[in-house]
């Protein structure tokens, strides 16, 4: 069994510098933490968490390193950053044991190889992989971020249990876990995926100073939607998970009250033709754009912005719609609940529930004083919360403690276990 290595005492900061090293002889070359970040999938959502990670780490103090299945536009903003990268050709979102085994023996004679300090793995898959071929090698720190789940309730009981026993079978190969949420966390302790010593909470970031502060009337132009009629919309993938069948019936039912509004989805999934068949057959009008690189900007078009999901970690595209000022409808799932307050930034509607969801929207579009004041009010929290450098000094501050060493000067202090 791994046991988390005693946290050091805090060691005071150096004085302030005398003189620029550069200026005197030549001095030896300090050992940097060789860190290894192992992803399933290193595109949007926990992908582009874990890239934001890699370059708001600090690169004379970690020699950082991430592998992940093909594919997905981040590869080379990774690599152009000095990340070095490791794709795997046999790495699977499913379970796929011939593959999986591939890939265990891949991960392991990498770690090996490489001799990692750190090994932090993201996403169910690649988390069960990479921690255990982490501890085959016994790798000083393994540390896991949990993004969201590989279960839900809306999965067969037999294949939930198989997934959290996977879960709780790599427990204790692993030094400590950061949850993306308090519920999150919480959840994660109840299933005995993590224990409530060693879970901690780290806001997952989103890229603030790509997000337009307010709303960007230019977009409706864009998207061919006058100016003034009411649009609700959301962003993500059209699979599953994130329910687009709902959000179309919503659309229906909120344009019996409001026949003048517009719907719009931002993204690409396999559910694309099935929501474009129902939008037909309830005769409402649904945008869908495809993929779009401008989604911040998009969704800070919207009057109210919805997330329809049956779960969801914590939901990128709702910390940046809300960072931009958006109130917002969201179905309370998982760390959803942590950031949509109701009647403060928003209002919740129980998942898989359209008509639900289709209320509380028509009360928003009724009172837009009051759906202003919770966007504004959603647009500090985002702002304060999903800040990068709080991610970052956070992770920092807990891969010092863990390996013994001193955090940076500023660095945050851990947002707090499970049982704080």
């Amino acid at each position: 069994m791994t046991e988390s290595p005693p946290f050091a005492s805090e060691w005071p900061a150096a004085p302030s510098r005398v003189v620029d090293p550069v200026s005197v002889a030549l001095q030896p070359r300090l050992e940097k933490i060789k860190t290894l970040h192992i992803i399933t999938r290193f595109r949007d959502g926990s992908g582009g968490n874990t890239l934001m990670t890699l370059l708001g780490a600090d690169q004379a103090r970690y020699d950082l390193w991430v592998a992940a299945s093909r594919g997905g536009p981040l590869w080379e903003r990774a690599a152009s950053s000095g990340v070095r990268t490791v794709q795997l050709g046999r790495l699977r979102e499913t379970i796929a044991p011939l593959d999986d085994l591939v890939t265990l023996f891949q991960l392991a004679r990498l770690i090996r190889r490489e001799r990692f300090t750190i090994v932090h793995t993201h996403s169910s898959k690649a988390g069960i992989l990479g921690r255990l071929a982490a501890w085959l090698c016994r790798t000083p720190v393994i540390v896991h971020t949990i993004h969201g789940f590989a279960w839900h309730d809306f999965m067969s009981p037999r294949r939930r249990s198989i997934y959290i026993a996977l879960e709780q079978l790599a427990r204790p190969m692993t030094h400590a876990f950061f949850a993306v949420s308090p519920q999150v966390a919480t959840e994660a302790v109840q299933v005995g995926m993590a224990r409530s010593t060693n879970v901690f909470v780290v806001p997952s970031a989103v890229a603030l100073d790509e997000i337009p502060d307010g709303s960007d009337p230019l977009m409706r132009a864009v998207l061919g939607i006058p100016a003034d009629v009411p649009v609700v919309g959301t962003v993500g993938r059209l699979d599953f998970q994130k329910a687009p069948l709902d959000f179309v019936r919503m659309a229906a039912s909120v344009r019996t009250s409001h026949p003048d509004a517009r719907f719009v989805w931002v993204g690409e999934g396999d559910l694309l033709e099935e929501a474009q068949a129902e939008a037909r057959r309830l005769g409402v009008e649904v945008i869908f754009t495809g993929f779009r690189d401008d989604a911040a900007r998009i969704a800070s078009s919207f009057d109210v912005f919805v997330i329809s999901s049956l779960y969801e970690g914590l939901g990128r595209a709702l910390s940046e719609a809300m960072a931009s000022g958006r109130p917002v409808v969201a179905t309370a799932v998982n760390g959803v609940v942590d950031i949509v307050e109701p009647g403060v930034t928003g209002l919740l509607a129980p998942p898989a529930d359209p008509e639900a969801l289709a209320r509380k929207v028509v009360w928003l579009l009724d009172r837009p004083d009051a759906a202003r004041r919770m966007g504004e009010a959603g647009r500090k929290r985002a702002r304060s919360l999903f800040d990068p450098a709080l991610m970052c000094g956070l992770i920092d501050q807990a891969y010092a403690r863990l390996l013994g060493l001193t955090a940076r000067a500023g660095a945050s202090s851990p947002a707090g276990s499970a049982e704080d």
